[in-house]
């Protein structure tokens, strides 16, 4: 059975090629792209051909996903990738040299997405713990709205590849600095905390929601909020202060 192929919004096609396409030429070109079949319709002449190329790429990254989350990376051909973006195995070279590169390139896509919104979430906040938690909850919702590219970032790429491997590395060391800076902000410098606090902190997040994805527990994931508060809270300011975390959610 043919699977089901990748939709993306208007919305999610601007936000992925910026500011160097009008509205109205995105939302055209994924139109007439929608239904391809792995052929451009006649009316894609029309459209500035950097701009249809752009839209391809977007829909291939967006298949390798799916299809990494549908059934693992080891297990995807690019023939997988193809069936989900419909369109043409030549076009898919022109693009990337093989899957390995595909799938290196939707890692850096998500991220810098997931990057993006946490960093917009945390400078709403006021303090730490309230720029964390906004954070926190950002995450939760990337990864129970967008759970293919979830799947990518946390399950995926530790069994990818080398590169796959590294860019996940960095993506929590990322994270970890962020955390680490927000506290080390408002800290008293004498009683400075070590950054292994943050490291551990992020690493223990993602292996929870390793846990989660990998049993299909995607949709529940915002209920986690409060836990994982407590649990971001608890070394730098000890079990009262993080268990009102905890008093939160009860109310």
């Amino acid at each position: 059975m043919t699977p089901d192929r990748v939709e993306l919004s208007q919305e999610m096609l601007l936000a992925a090629l910026g500011e160097s396409w009008s509205p109205a030429d995105v939302s055209a070109a994924a139109d007439l792209l929608s239904g391809g079949e792995g052929q451009f319709p006649s009316g894609i002449r029309s459209l500035p051909s950097d701009l249809v190329s752009a839209v391809q790429r977007e829909r291939l990254l967006a298949a390798m996903l799916r299809a990494t989350a549908e059934l693992g990376y080891r297990e995807v051909s690019v023939q997988d990738v193809l069936d989900r973006a419909g369109v043409s195995r030549p076009t898919f070279y022109e693009h990337f040299e093989n899957k390995e590169a595909c799938f290196l390139a939707a890692f850096d896509t998500a991220a810098a997405r997931l990057r993006k919104r946490l960093e917009a979430a945390a400078d709403e906040g006021e303090d730490w713990r309230r720029r964390l938690r906004l954070s926190l909850e950002e995450l939760l919702r990337f990864v129970a709205g967008d759970p293919d590219a979830a799947m990518s970032l946390i399950v995926d790429a530790r069994a990818a590849c080398p590169p796959a491997l590294e860019r996940r590395d960095a993506l929590l060391d990322h994270f970890a600095a962020c955390l680490d800076s927000m506290v080390r902000a408002e800290a008293d410098p004498a009683n400075a905390p070590s950054a292994i606090a943050a490291a551990g902190i992020v690493g223990g997040i993602e292996a929870l929601l390793y846990a989660r994805l990998n049993r299909g527990e995607a949709d529940d994931v915002q209920a986690l909020l409060p836990s994982l508060m407590y649990f971001a809270v608890l070394p730098y300011e000890g079990h009262e202060v993080a268990s009102e975390e905890l008093a939160l959610a009860a109310r």
